[in-house]
């Protein structure tokens, strides 16, 4: 085999590689957060009485999540609540900001 083709064989398996991981890294770097989206926009799992994407219906609804960042969930800036108390998401459901 000539060396320009172990060069060309080498190259491709090395782009394979890192086209792997990256198409790995991506599919890991979302995270279920509870409690940031806005009414009407999360992505799925809104408690009881409803189906999934969209069907939240109070803004930071504790029960229902979207995907965000990996690392970004519990550290996104939220408005505080009413009371004054902080706001922040979870990678589990919360007992907050649920509908009356």
């Amino acid at each position: 085999m000539s060396n320009a083709t172990k060069t060309l064989v080498i190259a491709s398996a090395v782009a394979s590689a890192l086209t792997g991981l990256t198409t790995n890294a991506t599919a890991a770097e979302n995270v279920k957060c509870y409690g940031v989206s806005l009414a009407g926009e999360n992505d799925c799992a809104a408690g009881p009485g409803t189906t999934c994407a969209g069907t939240s219906t109070v803004d930071y609804q504790g029960n229902a999540w979207t995907l965000v960042p990996a690392e970004t969930c519990e550290t996104m800036e939220l408005p505080t609540m009413a009371d004054g108390t902080a706001r922040a998401g979870s990678l589990e459901a919360l007992a907050r900001d649920l509908p009356a």
